[in-house]
């Protein structure tokens, strides 16, 4: 039997394994920190010398198309150029890479339009791989080539590169910008459809995976893995580019006009499917240089002395000019509001068109006095005559008739209660009373469009409803989705959320709205069609209660087109008018009328004239150029048109106005028969005047004109002219005269006493 170790004998056996470990890890250690620590800059430069290059290869972003397929925002080819400054480290003369350094600093700062300090601390970095600028168009690309040519010796084709990528660009500037939105640095949308459907367009990113050296150059082994880049879905737009650009040009003139100091917005929608054919709001922005301000906002920013508060100010000015108002804006919304209380009183059959209700001026209920709009009243009068008077009393009645659960239950029926979800983002929700919050008072001032805030879309949207058969409809911007071979991905559906009123109630709401326009919003009138429509003009009473200034209003109006079988709305707001005028019959039905008057042509409705607006049509100015003399003045008395020749030359070399210029009948063209300069004259004051001073006053200057709005009656005059008076202008020149019925009232006044 052997001995046993003894215990003095084990205790030293560990001792000593205990001793060489710690060793081991001492010098472990030891080498760990002389590696890490004093060669560290060596061995990560080696290291950097063998590695793979993985770089993503940008995915185009699908395009945007309006509904007629013409191109709203698209991608096209880009470059990013980058340097590898670790390339240049790796040179062993010092001499040699400092004047790489700075030639690189130099060149691409001029070229990039960069601080030369900036890129010349880019080729210090510790890294193979540095993004001086992204996004470059191919004219800077092509001066970067060159510059890389021009100093081969230095070899900056090591150091110097260019990645292939791609930028989005808006071949329309500002057209429907805040609806289409904007993209970010990295091509993610950050605005309008571009954000809502950033999903959608965003492509499938490729990458490219190769083994590169410190110089960002081929190693000498081979490697690399190419995975292609997928294009982005596109989308097809229900906007219409004409639709589109009409209701801006028309909104842009009436801002202006008018003063409106908190921008406006203008919608145009089919009512039977909801598709947006347009969404213009004044103050728009261009996307392709999305954070540049206006030339007024920015000397707003410029005029502010505290940098903080500049900051400030220039966040709050971007954000505001990207603002979609027609989506992410409430406001009251008036006597516009007055079709949802009629619409639900005759659904309910509680009153039909016939009733009849007093107005004595002012009305009082629970202790709070309203007034209506005309002095001493309205007296006895109509549910239609109501409405086309825009009587406040007759509607605080018809309020007290629906009463509380009712009004509610339609409100909500209506869509007035949440979001109407359109597919774009800040979407407002409606601020309302609740049921159980609702009084006689906040009865009597809802059932006339105060007290409570909706979006301009949620206002078309109803009035939609109330034409339509009683469908409310679902307001979209996209008619469907298509990948890069235009192949169909998917389709909005346009079916009704659901049944608010019966087709027979709303056949009474298409009659009342047509004596509206006949009767009381005569500035919606459009020679050759059939109209329906209502104004409004609501108080801003949070923000009057808070400055002290009572003069706060915003204008408003609805129109359908045609009336008899409703295709098309127009929504006309103007937010804060300065001007004299500020009544939503005044200032924002005419900017419903120039609407329609040109869409409803371009859509395919044909006109239907009177005998009296054929009196007033005008006439198109034929195209005699190039033609005989004799032959000139022939086609020119034919069309019922005066001439007058300048020169003796045997054929007409010049005309003024142009072919196919509409003007009055009776109007003068000028002929010219031989080279001179035109004569001219000084456009005289057309406005405050009828149909008939206008043209002979015209005539006289020798002018033309063409009248626009509303010439029903005699005894309107003229709002605005096209060219202002005093500007000098060739004889014959067309200055386009509006008319407008100024005595439009129907403002929603409140007080207490």
């Amino acid at each position: 039997m052997s001995a046993r170790p003894s215990n003095l004998m084990v205790i030293r056996s560990r001792v000593i394994m205990c001793l060489v470990i710690a060793a081991l890890t001492l010098v472990s250690f030891g080498s760990l920190v002389y590696i890490m620590i004093y060669k560290g800059d060596e061995y990560q430069s080696k290291a950097s010398e063998q590695q793979l290059y993985d770089n993503l290869v940008t995915a185009p972003r699908g395009d945007i198309y309006d509904c007629n397929m013409n191109v709203l925002a698209t991608s096209s080819t880009a470059w990013t150029v980058y340097i590898t400054p670790n390339g240049i480290r790796s040179l062993k003369d010092a001499d040699e890479a400092q004047e790489v350094k700075e030639t690189i600093a130099k060149g691409l700062s001029e070229i990039l339009e960069l601080e030369y300090d900036e890129v010349y601390e880019a080729t210090e970095k510790k890294t193979y791989y540095v993004i001086v600028k992204k996004k470059i168009e191919k004219t800077t690309a092509d001066k970067v080539r060159q510059f890389i040519a021009d100093n081969e010796e230095l070899e900056l084709n090591q150091y110097i590169g260019l990645d292939e990528t791609t930028k989005r660009y808006y071949p329309n500037d500002t057209l429907a910008s805040a609806v289409i939105g904007f993209v970010g640095d990295d091509n993610q949308g950050l605005a309008g459809i571009e954000s809502y459907y950033d999903n959608e367009l965003t492509g499938i990113a490729g990458r490219v995976v190769a083994a590169k050296n410190a110089a960002g150059t081929d190693m000498p082994f081979t490697y690399e893995k190419v995975e292609e880049a997928t294009q982005g879905n596109s989308l097809v737009l229900t906007l219409d580019s004409y639709i589109q650009y009409t209701c801006e040009k028309y909104l842009d003139s009436a801002i202006e006009q008018f003063q409106i100091a908190e921008r406006g917005a203008v919608i145009a929608m089919n009512v039977n499917n909801g598709e947006i054919l347009a969404m213009a709001v004044s103050g728009d922005f261009n996307p392709n240089t999305p954070f540049t301000l206006s030339s007024e906002d920015q000397a707003k920013v410029d005029a502010e002395l505290d940098e903080e508060k500049k900051t400030k100010l220039r966040s709050e000015l971007l954000n505001r000019q990207w603002r979609n108002k027609a989506v992410s804006d409430t406001y009251e919304p008036g006597s516009v509001f007055k079709i949802f209380t009629s619409a639900t009183a005759i659904e309910e059959s509680l009153i039909n068109k016939n009733s009849t209700f007093g107005c004595n001026y002012t009305m009082t209920v629970a202790g709070r006095t309203y007034h209506c709009h005309k002095a001493g009243g309205h007296g006895t009068q109509t549910l239609t005559q109501s409405m086309s008077n825009s009587c406040n009393p007759a509607f605080i009645t018809i309020g007290q008739l629906i009463g509380i659960p009712t009004f509610s239950k339609y409100f909500e029926a209506f869509g007035l209660t949440t979001k109407t979800n359109i597919d774009l983002p800040g979407e407002a929700l409606p601020y309302y009373h609740k049921e159980a919050d609702m009084g006689p008072v906040e009865l009597s001032s809802s059932s006339f469009g105060q007290t409570f805030n909706i979006t301009p879309l949620h206002m078309i949207s109803l009035a939609a409803a109330s034409v339509n058969g009683g469908y409310l409809v679902q307001p979209h911007m996209v008619k469907k989705v298509v990948d890069a071979d235009k192949k169909v991905v998917s389709v909005t559906s346009t079916g009704y959320k659901r049944q608010v009123i019966s087709e027979t109630t709303s056949a009474v709401m298409r009659e009342m709205l047509e004596y509206v326009v006949q009767n009381g919003a005569k500035n919606g009138i459009v020679s050759g069609y059939r109209v329906g429509g209502k104004t409004g003009t609501s108080q801003k009473m949070a923000k009057i209660l808070e400055t002290g200034d009572s003069r706060l209003y915003i204008g408003s109006y609805v129109g359908i087109a045609p009336i008899d079988d409703p295709e098309i709305a127009v929504f006309v707001m103007l937010d804060e008018p300065k001007g004299s005028a500020y009544y939503g019959g005044a200032i924002s039905a005419p900017v419903g009328s120039q609407v329609m008057g040109d869409v409803l042509p371009y859509l395919g409705f044909e006109p239907q004239y009177s005998e009296e607006e054929l009196k007033k049509l005008g006439v198109s100015v034929p195209d005699v150029t190039g033609i005989p003399v004799a032959d000139a003045k022939g086609k020119i008395t034919t069309n019922k048109l005066i001439y007058k020749i300048i020169g003796n030359g045997e054929n007409v070399i010049r005309q003024i106005p142009e072919a196919a210029t509409e003007v009055y009948t009776g109007g003068t063209v000028i002929l010219y028969t031989e080279e001179t300069g035109d004569q001219t004259t000084t456009v005289p004051n057309l406005i405050g005047l009828t149909a008939t001073d206008v043209n002979r006053i015209a005539a006289e200057s020798g002018i033309n004109v063409e009248f626009s709005g509303n010439t029903t009656s005699a005894d309107i005059k003229s709002s605005s002219q096209s060219i202002a008076s005093g500007e000098t202008v060739s004889v014959g020149q067309v200055v386009t005269v509006y008319f407008a019925d100024e005595g439009s009232a129907d403002i929603a006044v409140q007080e207490q006493e």
